[in-house]
């Protein structure tokens, strides 16, 4: 049976590292892209990084329940996980991995909880998270707020998941994500 590996943390805390990584180290998993309603990044690719879908087709698809999952992380800004992805993965034979928002994390645990691994990845601390995210410079002050004033809500979740890695020292990190999920799909 096909498992699910779910990664969440505030924006900023490591996990699209994290899974990067696992998804190098084992070929059975595959990366499950998200559909969003925001705007393309420079760097970014259609159908690689996410799918992305306007607000009425998103809103479209919420009332058909095309999604496994959904959130409106942001006023008008969809984010969630469709079933056809999914289904996709699972035809391929391969574990999906999932890099989505704390409380899409929440939704999919609940929706799949004997089939799923939930890891919440910490920051060491608010304020080494609040660093990294303004190192990125990919935000603009007024999307760095909102995300900082998110990321403090999103901690509070941890409690909600079935192991709380904290992304300190990144090597540390990547091992104990490793092992987790080693010993989670293991036959």
């Amino acid at each position: 049976m096909s498992k699910l590996i779910i990664l969440t943390a505030p924006s900023g805390a490591g996990k699209t590292t994290i899974v990067r990584y696992l998804l190098e180290q084992l070929p059975e998993l595959a990366f499950s892209i998200s559909a969003t309603t925001r705007a393309r990044r420079p760097n970014e690719e259609e159908g690689v990084d996410y799918y992305y879908i306007g607000v009425e087709a998103f809103q479209g698809l919420i009332a058909e329940e095309a999604f496994a999952e959904w959130q409106e992380v942001y006023p008008n800004q969809y984010y969630g996980t469709l079933h056809s992805e999914m289904e996709r993965i699972w035809l391929e034979g391969k574990h999906i991995v999932f890099d989505i928002d704390v409380k899409g994390a929440v939704n999919l645990k609940k929706a799949y909880p004997d089939q799923s691994l939930a890891i919440f990845i910490k920051p060491p601390s608010k304020e080494a998270l609040f660093e990294r995210l303004r190192q990125r410079n990919t935000e603009t002050e007024e999307s760095l707020r909102k995300r900082l004033i998110k990321a403090e809500e999103e901690l509070t979740f941890e409690n909600k998941f079935d192991h709380v890695l904290v992304n300190d020292v990144l090597e540390e990190a990547l091992a104990e994500a490793l092992r987790l999920v080693r010993k989670f799909i293991a036959p």
